[in-house]
């Protein structure tokens, strides 16, 4: 294992059900689904990281564990074939690890980028696969239409008449099975429309989810990421409205710390933008994370701080409490990194909606300098500098990290970061002229075309986006 040693899992775990005996709040469901979505695109994780998010899970109090990588092909892209051997013996390890720490253990199947939805064949295949991971130990599953093309085949509209009543009649006939194998079995679906955005553009049709709600069995649980895809807050009000077309509790499928649209970012903010009262609506949170598994330390610890406080939720000071803990990772062959050095570095890589209190105030002061008709308040040039220099430090201290693991997951991220770092700091410097007189020389690698190069690059400064969202063209060069 390389982000803990085996003694500090020893000690999350002992220290995490003490906490959980002094805070859990009765408020809290007994039964409330907590825990991680493996669901992204990208590489999935390794049997050895999934080991450690399982300690990690016990330690803080997760309960449930969702196979849903995007990338392994027999789960999305040819999900009629079923594993092979040596794949059965990687799902009977995982099964296992999960059934040895009482962990809930999902296997999902995403058939619905080509899937007939009339044809029995497909109906068998899909029992097929069930059948096999039943042999394997697996007793939970989960069906998931989401990501898909929004069309039918003429057969599967004569028959079913809209894509949702299609999609019920695949979820409806599959959990009947199951129930008949595993009376206790847990069955979850996933709407082509997942989020209040999709609903409002009518993907997957008119009152898409009103059908949903109406024809899919009530035992069968729905999975929800909020207003958007990636939703900054997810408010008592809007679970309320989904509650009454859903007719059931929805299980959100949080994706909050999701990055595996943007290359260029990780999220190691604290779980944020979700009322406590929340967890009394809803089945329970899943969280689909960063896709670097490393990076996932403070919002999957804070998941679990999230799901049994007591009284108000305090994400900051969540965060600063895991940073903590995460600090005990970031042992260099060296001197220590400061703790507030990596605060500083985890603000800048907070959340996708909103950076951490103090990389705002480093922008800021570097902001107020840089458009200053003379030189810009001392103060804020001493803010600015202080805070850059210490971050580049912090950046370049990373590459000594004894966990190769964790610097592996950060080091294309803070290379770029400290590019950005070296180039203001050299242009802020004190012995410069005034800022509407100053043009900084070329140094080291900040050359056309190896900087800032490159046809994204290009193409991205084409079009200017609003704060409204919208788009509108870049002046010319």
């Amino acid at each position: 294992m390389h982000a803990l040693t085996l003694a500090g899992l020893r000690f999350f775990r002992v220290s995490s059900i003490i906490e959980l005996k002094e805070h859990t709040s009765q408020s809290v469901p007994i039964d409330i689904i907590a825990g991680v979505i493996e669901g992204f695109y990208g590489q999935p994780w390794s049997q050895l990281e999934r080991f450690q998010l399982f300690e990690w899970m016990v330690a803080w109090g997760l309960n449930t564990y969702l196979y849903a990588p995007k990338d392994d092909l027999k789960h999305r892209a040819i999900w009629r074939e079923s594993y092979s051997i040596d794949e059965e013996q990687k799902l009977r390890e995982l099964i296992e690890a999960c059934k040895k720490r009482h962990l809930r253990f999902i296997y999902a199947i995403s058939p619905g980028l080509d899937i007939n939805y009339s044809s029995q064949s497909e109906l068998d295949a899909l029992v097929r696969r069930f059948e096999q991971l039943i042999r394997l130990g697996c007793r939970h599953f989960a069906l998931l239409f989401d990501d898909i093309p929004d069309r039918m085949e003429a057969a599967d509209r004569d028959r079913f008449g809209s894509f949702a009543s299609a999609q019920c009649h695949i979820a409806n006939t599959l959990f009947a099975w199951c129930r008949k194998q595993l009376p206790k079995s847990l069955f979850f679906f996933c709407p082509t429309p997942y989020c209040e955005r999709m609903e409002k553009q009518q993907l997957g049709g008119k009152d898409y989810l009103a059908t949903i709600g109406r024809e899919l069995i009530p035992e069968i649980d729905v999975f929800w990421t909020g207003p958007e895809i990636i939703s900054r807050e997810i408010t008592v009000a809007h679970i309320a409205e989904l509650q009454s077309v859903l007719r059931r509790k929805p299980l959100i499928w949080d994706n909050l710390h999701a990055n595996d649209y943007d290359g260029r970012r990780f999220f190691c903010g604290p779980y944020a933008g979700r009322p406590p009262e929340l967890r009394n609506m809803v089945r329970g949170f899943l969280s689909n994370p960063n896709n670097e598994f490393p990076l996932n330390f403070i919002p999957l610890r804070t998941l679990g701080q999230f799901i049994r406080s007591n009284g108000s939720w305090d994400a900051r000071n969540a965060y600063l409490a895991a940073m903590r803990e995460w600090a005990a990772s970031f042992g260099t062959i060296g001197t220590p990194i400061p703790e507030e050095d990596l605060i500083l570095l985890g603000d800048c890589y907070y959340l996708p909606h909103e950076d951490g209190p103090e990389a705002n105030l480093l922008y800021e002061s570097a902001n107020t300098v840089l458009h200053s008709p003379e030189r810009g308040e001392d103060a804020q040039l001493k803010i600015f500098r202080e805070k850059a220099i210490r971050l580049r430090a912090c950046c370049a201290k990373l590459a000594e990290l004894r966990d190769r693991p964790l610097f592996y997951a950060l080091s294309r991220r803070i290379w770029e970061l400290r590019e950005e770092l070296d180039l203001l700091i050299q242009f802020t410097a004190p012995d410069r002229e005034t800022q509407s007189q100053k043009v900084v020389q070329v140094i080291n690698s900040h050359l056309p075309g190896t900087y800032r190069g490159g046809m994204v690059s290009r193409l991205q400064r084409l079009l200017l986006q609003r704060p409204d969202g919208t788009f509108t063209s870049a002046s010319k060069p």
